[in-house]
């Protein structure tokens, strides 16, 4: 199914600093899903050309075959990884987009080429074939590799432990089997990224599907039995090394951003809550001799609210968290944005030391009390949650929904969904005044660039 071309798609690139300087998206691609479980869920193309009239409105759309899939995070096929020197396959093409359904456990291949306003669907991994080759489910992040495409799985098919990784053919999207050869005491899992200049691969932990898919339970979290480690990995032997313990009260270790650097061997991992006061934070881990260490680096602390003001979750709290449930970090390794879903805030840090980040920007939209209003909009719910990064750097892109369960857990009035760019100004500071604000019928999650943006490629040269 996967087309080869004579010389290598023009939209990979050998390093961070030359994909920064690639020439600037006017598509990007939008997974919305049904909470309802009513009605298919979608991808959505947007266009986000600043100088067309469509500018920031929803120009196609192609809906799933099925009911209840609930579009969640997605990734391309293939990308700058292809090139690295010992890759299979560096003329394959940036094509198909695989959009899993974190509760169907399907994943769609979309077609782009043809019809980059219009994808078209062309494959269906179906659940029984990633649970009878990989022994997973719930399938939750995908990242293009040398030498496959990555996926990663919340849980087994009986929605228990473990949770990992498995791998998909480049060519044919066949699922061949699961990724870890020894996976030590890993049993939780949630994304997945490495240092591909080290050989070293990273995951976090989020919790089973059991523990997941009803909303927070508040027993599991009170506990401390949601995810708090990451492991790392012997990336080509498939092997786990070291497992970091953040500690129990540190709870839901979720999104992984390693430096994009492959000379670095750092990255940024975000902390959803901590039991002891609410507040959220982000962690460095770093390379230190042969071992790898985590040191917060980041806190974000709760805000003081009226219980009459919170949902029933929150009200003997009088606090609203920060929820981080989202970061990112600029190709050049300089910028780190954070969501704050539920104070609603958006916050820009400069990382260039990644030990010492300091806080340059912030803006508000939505959140569980202040429901903060965009300048075109009235108050609004939900907050920023899902963030992309252009390539270079200029342009940070939100949506406003988590998870269905949990969506109705902190925002128990409903989600009115929206998607909004943000302009980044060079020397640090975020702006509202030069992007658009777009609101959706069904809710709006992740998003992804033409031509790869700071999520969705790694690089194996500087």
């Amino acid at each position: 199914m996967a087309t080869t071309l004579l010389r290598p798609d023009q939209t990979f690139y050998p390093s961070p600093r030359l994909a920064a300087e690639a020439p600037v998206e006017t598509l990007a691609y939008m997974v919305t899903f049904d909470p309802t479980r009513k009605t298919p869920d979608g991808l959505v193309t947007l266009d986000v050309d600043p100088k067309s009239k469509s500018f920031g409105r929803q120009i196609g759309r192609v809906d799933a075959p099925n009911v209840g899939d609930e579009f969640h995070h997605f990734g391309w096929n293939v990308c700058s990884s292809a090139l690295c020197p010992y890759a299979s396959h560096p003329h394959m093409e940036r094509r198909y987009l695989l959009v899993p359904g974190l509760r169907s456990s399907r994943i769609y291949i979309f077609d782009v080429k043809p019809n980059p306003k219009q994808p078209k669907l062309v494959h269906t991994i179906e659940a029984k074939e990633i649970a009878d080759r990989a022994g997973y489910s719930r399938p939750h992040t995908i990242h293009c590799g040398p030498d496959g495409i990555y996926v990663s799985a919340l849980g087994n098919p009986d929605g228990d432990t473990p949770g990992g990784v498995f791998v998909i053919d480049h060519d044919t999207f066949a699922v061949k089997g699961r990724w870890e050869i020894d996976r030590g005491p890993q049993k939780l899992a949630y994304d997945f990224w490495w240092h591909l200049g080290y050989d070293t691969a990273i995951t976090s932990e989020w919790g089973t599907p059991n523990m997941v898919e009803g909303g927070v339970n508040p027993e599991i979290l009170l506990a401390g039995e949601y995810g708090h480690k990451i492991h790392i990995w012997d990336l080509p032997k498939r092997r786990h090394r070291q497992e970091i313990d953040l500690g129990k009260e540190y709870q839901m270790v979720l999104e992984l951003r390693p430096a994009h650097d492959p000379a670095k061997a750092y990255g940024f991992v975000g902390v959803v809550t901590c039991l002891k006061d609410l507040s959220a934070s982000i962690w460095t881990w770093y390379l230190d001799g042969s071992t790898y260490k985590i040191e917060k680096v980041i806190d974000i602390p709760a805000e003081p609210a009226d219980p009459d003001d919170l949902p029933p979750l929150l009200k003997g709290f009088k606090a609203v968290p920060p929820l981080v449930s989202d970061i990112n970090l600029t190709l050049d390794d300089h910028w780190l944005y954070v969501s704050a879903w539920g104070t609603g805030e958006f916050l820009q840090f400069d990382v260039s030391d990644p030990f010492k980040p300091k806080k340059t920007g912030s803006v508000h939209l939505g959140g569980i009390v202040r429901k903060a209003a965009h300048p075109t909009s009235g108050p609004l719910n939900g907050g920023p949650q899902m963030v992309e990064v252009s390539r270079d750097g200029k342009r940070a892109y939100l949506t406003n929904s988590l998870y269905a369960s949990w969506d109705e857990q902190f925002y128990p009035d409903g989600i009115n969904s929206w998607a909004t760019l943000i302009d980044a100004k060079p020397d640090g500071g975020l702006s509202l005044d030069g992007g658009f604000f777009t609101t959706f019928e069904q809710r709006t999650h992740q998003v992804h660039l033409e031509g790869g943006d700071a999520s969705s490629d790694s690089y194996c040269y500087s």
